[in-house]
């Protein structure tokens, strides 16, 4: 399993290539990186193009592209809606995609391996109009994504349309065979519990998100600050999936300077196979 840093970790700041040096110091021999406007700016030829660069002379991969959650540069403080790809409206819907088509189209010159989508947000419900929006959205993003060589993974999240059953119901029923899924622990953790997701979702599992939390709130803490058995959970993983990346995605806090996230990462590299 290679070790994966995503960019999360440095969200209130503009992703530079200094943050990827300290990424590939700290070991991270793949970076997700979240597409979030005043982060990453995928609208910016000048900023994709930084990157790209970086990638280009470093032996670290772009493994994958966390989709936009919201529109505009202040994640949604402004009043922005939230990038929802099954809104009960089509409009909403239609510039949910538009957004994240522009994130996945920078994979032209980052060439990332996966997207990685949110489907909905904590509201949403579960119905046979959820399935069928579900099912549009990801069969569409696929046709985008296929010919730039992207694999599009729906995430779970903790809301009722994105339980690891649920999933399962959108993919089988668009037979979206290409389609994966990144299993976050942390939000299984909080929701039907790991060994549930795992066992559900299995080789279906394309990628990780690795976080740990108390089983309350989507906290994104470091692995070993929770209640998450890792031991457990990797040796679950070896026997039902074969995943060939664990993403770490960690919420920075005021406290964490560079130098501390560098031996931080390396500590949480160390936890996992």
């Amino acid at each position: 399993m290679q070790h994966c840093l995503s960019t999360h970790l440095f969200l209130k700041e503009r992703l530079h290539p200094g943050l990827l040096d300290l990424a590939e110091r700290s070991g991270a021999q793949a970076v997700e990186i979240f597409a979030a406007r005043q982060h990453f700016d995928y609208t910016s030829r000048e900023h994709v193009h930084e990157i790209a660069a970086w990638f280009a002379s470093s032996p670290v991969f772009p493994w994958s592209m966390h989709a936009p959650l919201f529109p505009d540069y202040e994640m949604g403080r402004a009043g922005a809606p939230m990038v929802n790809l099954i809104h009960p409206d089509k409009s909403h819907r239609i510039d949910a995609m538009d957004e994240v088509k522009r994130a996945l189209e920078t994979a032209e010159y980052l060439h990332f391996h996966n997207l990685v989508v949110h489907l909905g947000d904590k509201e949403d419900t579960w119905s046979p109009r959820t399935l069928e929006h579900g099912l549009t959205a990801l069969e569409h993003l696929d046709a985008f994504a296929t010919p730039l060589g992207v694999r599009i993974l729906a995430e779970n999240l903790t809301s009722d349309p994105t339980t690891p059953e649920h999933l399962i119901q959108i993919l089988n029923a668009g037979h979206l065979d290409r389609i994966g899924v990144c299993l976050d622990l942390g939000h299984a953790n909080i929701t039907v519990g790991i060994r549930e997701a795992i066992l559900t979702l299995g080789p279906r599992i394309g990628s990780l998100h690795v976080h740990d939390n108390n089983g309350f709130r989507d906290e994104h803490l470091w692995p070993g600050q929770g209640s998450i058995d890792w031991p457990a959970t990797f040796d679950l993983l070896a026997k039902h999936a074969s995943v060939p990346v664990a993403v770490l995605e960690i919420a920075k806090t005021l406290d964490d300077t560079h130098p501390v996230l560098e031996a931080r990462i390396r500590d949480a590299f160390a936890l996992l196979p």
